[in-house]
């Protein structure tokens, strides 16, 4: 199975440590955790990250769980939803960025406060309305992660 195809949650790596010590050795493929408490927009923005082979993708539903996924994971970009009910994504962001081993992080905001696809720029913030075409999310990744 290519690293690049491999899909896990980060909860998968207190069983399989292996798998992300494969993944932060592949230098070509980077790092990208979802944290959204709904389930289908995990899910589609997942297979849509994970249909180019350039992203290793780790997901966490809970914004409270974010900072040690992170921890865990060491993504190179965080997509995080805005409103979450146990925390908001502007906390997490914080609390991510608090941490000195995580502030590198680069994080895009998914919020349906915007209109679909809708794009607002927030100082270095990028803020996409959900949902979000393919197109532009990929374009928007890459951008952020370039």
């Amino acid at each position: 199975m290519s690293l690049s195809l491999l899909i896990v949650n980060v909860g998968e790596l207190l069983r399989r440590p292996f798998v992300a010590m494969n993944l932060m050795w592949s230098k070509s493929v980077k790092t990208i955790l979802i944290v959204d408490d709904d389930p289908a927009t995990i899910e589609l923005t997942r297979r849509r990250l994970e249909s180019t082979g350039a992203y290793a993708v780790f997901t966490e539903s809970r914004g409270s769980c974010a900072v040690e996924a992170a921890r865990k994971c060491k993504p190179d970009l965080i997509l995080l939803d805005i409103l979450m009910p146990d925390m908001l994504g502007s906390e997490v962001a914080a609390a991510v960025h608090e941490d000195p081993a995580l502030t590198h992080i680069k994080v895009i905001y998914l919020t349906s406060m915007l209109k679909a696809g809708e794009e607002q720029k927030s100082g270095e913030n990028v803020i996409i309305g959900k949902p979000v075409r393919t197109e532009e999310l990929l374009a928007i990744v890459a951008q952020e992660l370039h």
